[in-house]
């Protein structure tokens, strides 16, 4: 991760309420706890675009 990527994190961390942020911080727990490799990998692919 470059300083880029993190800024932009940081820039969207910013942008989230508190709600937003737990909801998907809970979303990404759920996906990563998941033994589906390819659930996994979906998702991510999902949120990239």
């Amino acid at each position: 991760m470059n300083n880029d990527d993190l800024q932009n994190l940081m820039n969207m961390l910013k942008g989230m309420d508190k709600k937003d942020l737990e909801a998907g911080l809970q979303k990404a727990s759920a996906v990563l706890n998941s033994k589906d490799k390819d659930a996994i990998i979906n998702a991510l692919k999902k949120f990239q675009k």
